[in-house]
């Protein structure tokens, strides 16, 4: 298998795109840690080989080191966790902007800087590691409407990821970002929910789409996994676009 051997740590894998990466990397034959604060979320893991299934809060800063310190290895880190606001600057509260920078890009910061000194310290001399962090394709990469916090976080991810590619690049250490466009998710469905005419939303959110269709979580994973793998040995500090045409 591709990742026979690989030990990886997930966050936000309870669901959508982070559930479907768990499951993908255990299935090349990861070893991985799928972590969700929402810990109803994880018993769907029960049972799943090469799964060890846990509650982590990422914006516990703590929480997150004590994780990492507790793993035997980490070979692979998925900082999936994310939010997404709706809305334009002049909508955006103080109390949003704070939640979503500590969220989208704090949380991605404080897993890194806690998963650098395991994946520098092998006995080799050198280190060994692939970080993929979660942005989107709504970033630097492209505006949207009413999504000024969100783009603004997920531009910041881009920079996060090229900044710690570029310091890491020499110790064997790998990182770079996936951008996906629209995900049909339980997080998309609720944002849909939440409007007037979920009906209205959803086909509006497929109209944005030029494959006119939404991305399903598990066309998102094997990124994931190529990423994860050493097939992709030479990659580092990109931004892929996953979106179905939006960047085009």
């Amino acid at each position: 298998m591709r990742l026979q051997g690989k030990t990886a740590l997930v966050t936000a894998a309870g669901q959508g795109i982070g559930r479907a990466s768990a499951l993908a990397l255990a299935a090349q034959g990861a070893q991985v840690w799928a972590t969700d604060v929402n810990e109803a979320l994880l018993a769907a893991y029960e049972g799943v080989a090469g799964v060890r299934a846990l509650r982590l809060d990422v914006l516990d800063k703590e929480a997150l080191k004590r994780v990492i310190a507790a793993m035997p290895a980490i070979d692979v880190l998925f900082n999936c966790a994310g939010f997404v606001h709706n809305g334009t600057i002049q909508q955006a509260s103080d109390e949003e902007w704070n939640f979503a920078l500590n969220l989208n890009v704090r949380s991605q910061f404080w897993a890194i800087q806690a998963a650098l000194p395991r994946m520098l310290g092998n006995d080799e001399g050198r280190g060994r590691g692939s970080i993929i962090n979660m942005a989107s394709v709504c970033s630097s990469i492209k505006g949207l409407p009413n999504r000024f916090i969100y783009g603004t976080t997920k531009a910041a991810v881009i920079g996060l990821t090229k900044s710690v590619a570029a310091d890491y690049v020499a110790h064997g250490i790998r990182c770079n970002a996936i951008c996906p466009g629209t995900v049909d998710t339980p997080s998309l469905q609720g944002r849909i929910d939440a409007n007037a005419d979920p009906q209205a939303a959803r086909r509006a959110f497929v109209a944005r789409q030029p494959m006119g269709r939404l991305a399903r979580a598990e066309e998102i994973a094997p990124l994931v996994v190529f990423l994860a793998s050493d097939e992709s040995a030479f990659v580092t500090g990109q931004a892929y676009a996953v979106d179905g045409g939006i960047s085009i």
